[in-house]
Parts: C-alpha cells; sequence; structure tokens
C-alpha cells in the first residue's frame, strides 16, 4: 500500500512497515556490500522494510537509472558518495595476490622480469619506481575474473588488488602481502563504504547518517578534495595516504608519470579537534565535494576540506599539472 511518496507493507502479523528500496550493482562484491549496510540499518530500524534492487547498468549513469527504477524511497551504495559507513574505513591499502607457484615470495623476492598484473595507472607508476625489476601489465575484469586469470594460466606471476575488497569478499587468506605507504599509497576513497542518497530525500539521508565514522569522513573529504583541485581521475595516476592522531588529520599526497619517474609528494596535517563546537548545527544541505556528514562539525568538515585544496595548491605549485598533462596525454594514445 502507499501513503503519499510512501510505500509500506503488511506482514502476516498485521504488522505495517514502510519500504526503503536499496540499489546496488550486480556484482558479488557491491551485493555484499550492500548487504552489510542493509544489515546495520535494519538493526537500528527494525520497522523498515528495505528491498534490495541490483541494477544492470555500469559507470556515471548507474544512480540516475536506479533512482528512476526503484521509486521515490531510496538508498544507493556506492564506494565513496555520501554518508560513510561506521566501524572504521576497512584497510585501504593495495595487497599483493601472488600465483600459486611463487607462494611465500613477495615483490622484492620475485625473479627478474616477472609480470604483475594491475589495471590501475597509480599502482603501475608506484610500483615500476619501486621494483624496477618487475614488468607491469594490465590486467581486467572483476576480483572473480582477476584471480581466475592468475590461477588458472601462467601470464601472472602475481596481481595488486585492493585489499579491502578481498576482506569483504572473505579472500583474506589469498593475501600475500599488503603494500604499505612506502611502497605504495593508495587510491582516494579507497576501503570506505558509502550510501548514496537523493538529495531531496532528508529523511532517508538523516537516518544513514548514524553509520557515519568521524575519522573515515574526514579522511575521505580531505582526499576527495586533494583530487579533486587536481583535476585527477582514474586517467592520471594520482596517490594519496591519511591518518588520524592526536587531533590531527594527516594528509600525504602524491601525482606519477605514467613510468613513475617523474613524481612530486607532499605532506600536510590540520587539527580537528571539536572542542566547544561538538554542538555546532550542521547545515544537512551542504556537501562537501560529494559528502553529506550531518553529525559532523561543519568547521571540522572544512578544515579537512581546506587541508586537500591547500595540498594540490602546494603540488600543483611545484609542478603536478605538467606531470598530469603529460600522464593523461600518454594514457590517451595508448
Amino acid at each position: 500500500m502507499e501513503e503519499g511518496p510512501y510505500k509500506y507493507i503488511r506482514d502476516g502479523n498485521g504488522k505495517v512497515s514502510r519500504v526503503i528500496r536499496v540499489g546496488t550493482r550486480k556484482s558479488q562484491l557491491a551485493r555484499i556490500q550492500t548487504d552489510s549496510v542493509a544489515e546495520t540499518l535494519k538493526e537500528l530500524y527494525p520497522d523498515i522494510h528495505l528491498e534490495i534492487v541490483a541494477m544492470s547498468t555500469t559507470g556515471d549513469k548507474i544512480l540516475d537509472t536506479a533512482l528512476s527504477k526503484i521509486g521515490e524511497k531510496s538508498l544507493f551504495t556506492k564506494e565513496l558518495e555520501n554518508a560513510l559507513e561506521r566501524n572504521e574505513r576497512e584497510n585501504p591499502h593495495d595487497a599483493v595476490v601472488l600465483h600459486p607457484s611463487h607462494a611465500g615470495k613477495t615483490l622484492d623476492t620475485l625473479p627478474e622480469n616477472s609480470v604483475i598484473g594491475t589495471s590501475s595507472l597509480r599502482r603501475a607508476a608506484q610500483l615500476k619506481k619501486r621494483f624496477p625489476h618487475l614488468d607491469f601489465k594490465d590486467i581486467r575484469g572483476n576480483l572473480n575474473t582477476r584471480l581466475k586469470k592468475l590461477d588458472e594460466k601462467n601470464d601472472f606471476a602475481a596481481i595488486i588488488l585492493a585489499a579491502a575488497g578481498l576482506r569483504r569478499m572473505g579472500w583474506e587468506s589469498r593475501i600475500s602481502q599488503i603494500l604499505e605507504p612506502e611502497d605504495c599509497m593508495y587510491a582516494v576513497g579507497q576501503g570506505a563504504l558509502a550510501v548514496e542518497v537523493r538529495a531531496r530525500d532528508a529523511d532517508i539521508l538523516e537516518m544513514v547518517s548514524i553509520l557515519h565514522d568521524p575519522d573515515t569522513v574526514l579522511r575521505c573529504i580531505a582526499e576527495r578534495a586533494f583530487l579533486r583541485r587536481l583535476e585527477g581521475g582514474c586517467s592520471v595516476p594520482v596517490a594519496v595516504h591519511t591518518q588520524v592522531k592526536d587531533s590531527q588529520l594527516y594528509l600525504t599526497g602524491a601525482v606519477y608519470s605514467l613510468d613513475g619517474s617523474n613524481s612530486l609528494k607532499e605532506t600536510m596535517q590540520v587539527s580537528i579537534a571539536v572542542g566547544t563546537q561538538s554542538s555546532e548545527k550542521v547545515d544537512e544541505q551542504v556537501q562537501r565535494v560529494g559528502v553529506t556528514a550531518n553529525k559532523i562539525p561543519g568547521s571540522v568538515q572544512d578544515e579537512a576540506e581546506k587541508l586537500g585544496v591547500d595540498l594540490a595548491d602546494l603540488l600543483l605549485s611545484k609542478g603536478a599539472k605538467e606531470i598530469l598533462t603529460v600522464a593523461r596525454q600518454l594514457n590517451d594514445v595508448r
């Protein structure tokens, strides 16, 4: 039954629950991530009924398609857009998954000219510089497909994947090595889960805001502001590392040429101590680099965003734009 913009269902005992539809991609990982958010919301709001709808469209069009198909009140889970999940960010680092024949080795100890699979320009640029004895080649497909290509053929000695995805899939045992920031910094937002909410659905936004993990939100705001200021994206190698320690938010950011031979890397920090601002009212309509965080003081969010912008400006003043422009041009003709 429907009442105004809302839909309700009645169970066999006569209990009426509001229906909220949740859109997700069809991949196994996307469904696992969506289910984790849905289960948490159901625990917090037992009187709602969540319907999960698998969407077939991919890329930037998927949200508009999801919202047009799944009705008036809806959520859409994604790797980083609006409300970030509690229990901290999953491990954001990259992981090495070795071919079974190389069990026990690391990138350092693999034989000369061993082929490493990665589709990420960011990973390849950093690792080419750090491990010059290795050969890096593209590998495509979702997690399942890439692991199958690794295990069933001898084309790759290892592949590089996000540790977060492997852990969420329950495949942590396949992780042979975690790459620390000295070897390979991670992508903006990597490891963070989010719920994307239609702008006019203020009640849904309020509902999911309880899931916020403040440190994760602030780290991701800084990272996203850094990337946006650089006008970066998947077509250029940009990497970050963030940390919250003693009420300080630290952001390290870097840009690379495609082969890693040319790079710029800097670190900046800012205080995110809340102090007397803890009762500050947050404007629910304000988005900072696509993130809406109703439960976190706006002034602290502003500091995180400014940190990302300031670090990007520092790199730009040292020639980051030129490095990224060349990298983008070379990638376009590959």
